[in-house]
């Protein structure tokens, strides 16, 4: 009977109606300040994750994994593209010719990076044609100059599917009338979003025609490969320039979105290891909690001790007593954190429709709206932790409790 004193006590000091209210009041608080923190902490984290994902398969998607190039343009591309998609992690490879430009209508003008593309090569290794929202990649054929324009860019030029716009580029052309920037009329064919930084900025062309633009002939600017590993960009790169030797030159993912991953991945760590504390602020509380507890029972520790309860017992049922409002609290707080989690990003669409307010300007942050991934391992990290800074939190008080002198208590009553 004496082994299960620590459960059947402890559970009853937690659910018993007590005399002293400001110790209920502090069990609470501590109870709430666990529910908080973890619920947050897994809010937060999911939202990180969200940011995280999101670039990867959305902004990734869309940009080069990496990318071989020759400064004088590859007229050998074909074989080349074969060659190199039977290296290992080479998925698909894809030629493009890669411009700058100004693209203009109707007296609004845009910077924008015009990417010449033979669709059924392009559909290998982008995401672009999952997110046409209207016409097509394959509507892009040569010599009919198309464009196909992202989302942002074409409400920006005020132009829709059917208008016209037109390109400049920062090239001269020299004619008996002076010297004109080269430009050239296209027709806006399809309109794509991601919901990215990449809408505002990026179009898209037959590659024949932009061959023409850029006087290329039938040389293309390099080729884009999509791989396996993200993470193998650099090395992969590295290795394909080794092999492919003087004369070529590479660049992958991380030289233009590298340090934006790495933020996200900073600043996770670090807002989780800040919220982290606030967890451990509220589990620390149970420690003020049970030390009043102590206190309040010192009557009840000394009877305890008189019919052969030993110190052991008596620190197991203040241990039991702290574990058990931690457990509530954060049981509570990993249902409420997993809830916000899963319905955060609908929260804040509709308090964006309502309102008017837009959260995330797409010309400022990589993405227009709150994405939210929720990861288990987090959550399971999470409560580990809370769980463990409880235990902890109840040690000094479980210990007082078991140096209580039951002869020295009991002189007194």
């Amino acid at each position: 009977m004496l082994d299960r004193l620590p459960f059947l006590i402890g559970l009853r000091y937690v659910r018993a109606k007590r005399r002293n209210h400001f110790i209920s009041f502090i069990s609470l608080t501590s109870m709430l300040g666990l529910t908080l923190g973890v619920a947050v902490l897994i809010l937060v984290l999911s939202v990180m994750n969200g940011f995280d994902h999101e670039l990867r398969t959305r902004v990734l998607g869309m940009v080069p994994h990496t990318r071989i190039e020759k400064p004088a343009g590859m007229s050998d591309w074909k074989p080349l593209a074969e060659r190199l998609t039977r290296r290992k992690h080479v998925v698909a490879a894809a030629p493009y010719v890669e411009q700058q430009g100004m693209l203009a209508a109707g007296g609004n003008t845009q910077g924008a990076l015009v990417w010449g593309i033979q669709p059924d090569y392009e559909k290998r290794v982008s995401i672009i044609d999952q997110h046409m929202q209207q016409g097509s990649l394959d509507d892009l054929k040569p010599g009919e100059w198309h464009v196909v324009l992202g989302d942002l860019l074409a409400r920006n030029l005020g132009v829709g599917v059917g208008d016209r716009v037109t390109l400049l580029v920062p090239e001269a052309s020299i004619t008996p009338g002076g010297v004109f920037p080269r430009m050239k009329r296209f027709t806006v064919s399809g309109i794509f979003k991601v919901g990215a930084d990449l809408d505002a900025r990026l179009a898209y062309a037959n590659i024949q025609d932009m061959q023409k633009l850029a006087r290329m002939g039938d040389n293309v600017g390099g080729l884009r490969l999509e791989l396996d590993d993200l993470f193998l960009a650099g090395s992969v790169t590295q290795s394909i320039l080794n092999e492919l030797g003087y004369g070529y030159r590479g660049m992958d993912w991380t030289y233009t979105h590298g340090n934006l991953f790495q933020a996200i991945q900073m600043e996770k760590r670090m807002i989780g290891l800040l919220l982290m504390v606030i967890v451990a602020v509220a589990a620390f509380n149970i420690v003020s909690t049970l030390v009043m507890v102590v206190t309040d029972k010192h009557a009840d520790i000394a009877i305890l001790r008189t019919i052969g309860a030993t110190p052991r017992t008596i620190m197991g049922i203040f241990i039991v007593q702290g574990l058990a409002i931690g457990l509530i609290g954060i049981l509570i707080g990993v249902g409420l954190g997993i809830a916000l989690a899963l319905s955060v990003s609908d929260i804040i669409s509709w308090f964006e429709s309502v309102t008017g307010i837009q959260f995330l300007d797409p010309n400022v942050y990589f993405i227009s709206y709150l994405p939210s991934r929720l990861e288990w391992s987090d959550v399971g990290l999470i409560v580990a932790t809370a769980f463990g800074l409880s235990f902890l939190s109840t040690l000094y008080p479980a210990w007082r409790a078991s140096r209580v002198q039951p002869a020295e208590v009991l002189r007194y009553e």
